[in-house]
């Protein structure tokens, strides 16, 4: 079992990344970018007003999201552990979720930090395109669809998120680094932090990872 937490600047790669670890380790799934999606989707009460934050590239308010977390995990079952993905997000929710984990008796075992250039990643978000219908990712240049502008998986016509205009891009990343920098220092006096390079393929950064984890779980026994 283990608790892990994934965090990386807008585009890293973490979303491909995530899905091996889950598989992986057969991990309860908590993404805050995927519920308030879903809600927004309902077109729920929640959905409408994190629309307003989140179509202007900004973070949703911390009381709001750290109630989702907190309901999530003291109310679903996760036998196998948990990933938290896109949250902790500031120093202040990395702060309630301690205190949260600590009311509810969980423990985290490690946080992953997916570390890239920007100017790469500027170049890697111009070229994302999502299908609406399904959620698969496709890279123009480096992961292309078979058919050009077509959901492989679906058939449906691929979409670039508004979020991936070269100018969202820029304020997502102002954002990350001004409100996710000093969680670092944060998790790094915890002694849980495991920054990897996020410029390497997949494959290679998710086996890194699992040595690594399985070394220090056979640690803990």
């Amino acid at each position: 079992m283990v608790n892990m937490l994934i965090m990386g600047k807008p585009g890293a790669g973490k979303g491909t990344l995530a899905s091996k670890l889950l598989e992986h380790y057969r991990l309860a799934h908590i993404s805050t970018g995927n519920i308030y999606r879903e809600e927004i989707a309902k077109g729920s009460a929640i959905g409408q007003e994190a629309q307003k934050y989140i179509s202007q590239g900004e973070l949703v308010p911390d009381d709001m999201t750290n109630g989702i977390v907190y309901d999530i995990l003291k109310n679903h079952p996760m036998p196998h552990g948990f990933m938290l993905d896109g949250y902790p997000r500031t120093k202040a929710q990395a702060i309630a979720l301690d205190e949260m984990l600590h009311t509810l008796s969980i423990k985290l075992d490690v946080v992953i930090n997916m570390d890239v250039d920007d100017e790469l990643l500027m170049i890697r978000m111009a070229d994302r395109r999502v299908c609406p219908k399904c959620g698969a990712t496709y890279n123009v240049t480096t992961k292309p669809p078979k058919t050009a502008g077509v959901c492989d998986v679906c058939g449906t016509l691929l979409i670039q998120r508004a979020d991936d205009s070269e100018e969202s891009v820029k304020n997502r990343l102002r954002i990350y680094n001004r409100a996710t920098r000093p969680l670092l220092g944060y998790y790094e006096k915890t002694d849980l932090l495991m920054t990897v390079d996020g410029a390497l393929p997949t494959l290679t950064v998710f086996y890194e990872i699992v040595s690594k984890l399985d070394g220090i779980n056979r640690g803990h026994h």
